[in-house]
């Protein structure tokens, strides 16, 4: 069985994107500052791809069926694009590793995960002062009310 048309139109659309497309686009080319600090941009990447195509059938007035099996012809396309938007510089020094993003509210997200190891240290240390505090408390009120009852002599047991 020969392959069919709309498969050469294919195969070549996904070469073509293939070939265009790689992680230095992606990412890009470092670049190095001269205090030693390498830049790196960062991109969002989206692709988008169709194929389509028709046999159109040719009428032979009266001839049907000649048993021998007849090629038809052929119509079709394919298309293929790419859109790669910059979003982020990675900024890697002696420092440590610093992402500036482009649109503020883009690292909303990464802040909130930065910080919750703080919060949740914050949190735990806030649960047990409350904790000893009422331990403390408890133990203050029970003696308290020991003292009062031995005092007044009254006790109900």
């Amino acid at each position: 069985m020969s392959n069919h048309p709309i498969e050469g139109l294919m195969n070549s659309a996904m070469e073509n994107l293939k070939s265009m497309i790689d992680v230095n686009t992606i990412i890009g080319d470092p670049v190095e500052t001269p205090d030693g600090s390498v830049i790196m941009t960062v991109s969002k990447v989206g692709f988008g791809y169709a194929a389509g195509g028709s046999d159109y059938q040719i009428s032979r007035g009266g001839s049907q069926g000649t048993g021998e099996e007849k090629r038809h012809p052929f119509g079709g396309g394919a298309a293929g694009g790419v859109s790669i938007t910059p979003i982020a510089f990675l900024i890697v020094n002696a420092h440590g590793v610093k992402m500036l993003h482009l649109n503020e509210s883009t690292h909303l997200i990464e802040k909130i995960l930065d910080s919750a190891p703080i919060a949740m240290d914050k949190v735990e240390s806030m649960i047990s002062k409350v904790g000893k505090n009422n331990k403390k408390n408890n133990s203050n009120s029970q003696d308290a009310s020991d003292s009062s009852s031995n005092e007044s002599g009254n006790s109900f047991m």
